[in-house]
């Protein structure tokens, strides 16, 4: 189907450690676009570890992995890097802003790494992006003097400048109090509804999943309900 923005076929991993232990186990499904999916189960369920291989950061697995209807298999490490710049925006737990930048520039920066336009169209798009998360105030501040919320919510800024097909967040709320989580996941759930984005949220939180479109649900390395 041309919608299907991600699709894992027959994903299969293995930890050698000292031992061989199967960590996933036939993982098989499709994302489309505009759906908002989260992936729910206990820690240690193999949550994070699908995450790495659906981002494309893990390449040590048996089966497929698709994006944007091209086979992930075979690429080389600097094609990989473009595909997750261009095509995959990360939100995660902790969300990795450089302190030294201002906010502006920490949304820019994939922006200015993948090179499409230029530094003065990704500038006016990070602030489009600043505006639309009622955070256009902190532009100029440092991404240390930010509270926790606010962070994160720069993360998500910074994860849509490139307009990827799909966003990933692993534990996105994880961090955050009941008031900052409902603010970011107000603002997925907007991006998803309004914006057609494709997001797929890996959390612990039962109360975030059950209000998104879908809830992919793994145990033991298996994926028991999706």
């Amino acid at each position: 189907m041309a919608d299907i923005v991600l699709q894992a076929k027959k994903i299969n991993k293995y930890f050698n450690d000292p031992v061989r232990v199967q960590v996933l186990n036939e993982i098989d499904f499709a994302i489309h676009q505009g759906e908002f999916v989260a992936i729910t189960g206990k820690s240690g369920c193999g949550k994070s570890t699908l995450l790495y291989i659906l981002s494309t950061m893990d390449t040590d697995y048996e089966g497929e992995l698709w994006i944007d209807g091209e086979i992930m298999r075979d690429k080389t490490e600097a094609e990989l890097a473009h595909i997750r710049n261009e095509k995959i925006g990360f939100v995660f737990q902790f969300h990795y802003l450089l302190n030294e930048f201002s906010v502006l520039k920490n949304v820019m920066l994939p922006g200015l790494k993948l090179g499409k336009l230029s530094e003065a169209e990704v500038e006016h798009r990070a602030m489009e992006h600043l505006t639309k998360l009622d955070i256009q105030s902190l532009a100029l501040k440092k991404a240390n003097q930010l509270s926790g919320g606010e962070k994160q919510r720069v993360a998500i800024a910074r994860a849509l400048i490139n307009d990827p097909i799909i966003i990933m967040g692993d534990e996105p709320t994880g961090n955050l109090d009941k008031k900052n989580s409902d603010i970011v996941f107000g603002i997925f759930k907007q991006l998803a509804s309004e914006a057609k984005q494709t997001l797929l949220i890996v959390t612990h939180d039962q109360s975030f999943a059950n209000n998104t479109n879908r809830i992919i649900e793994m145990e033991d390395g298996r994926v028991i309900s999706s």
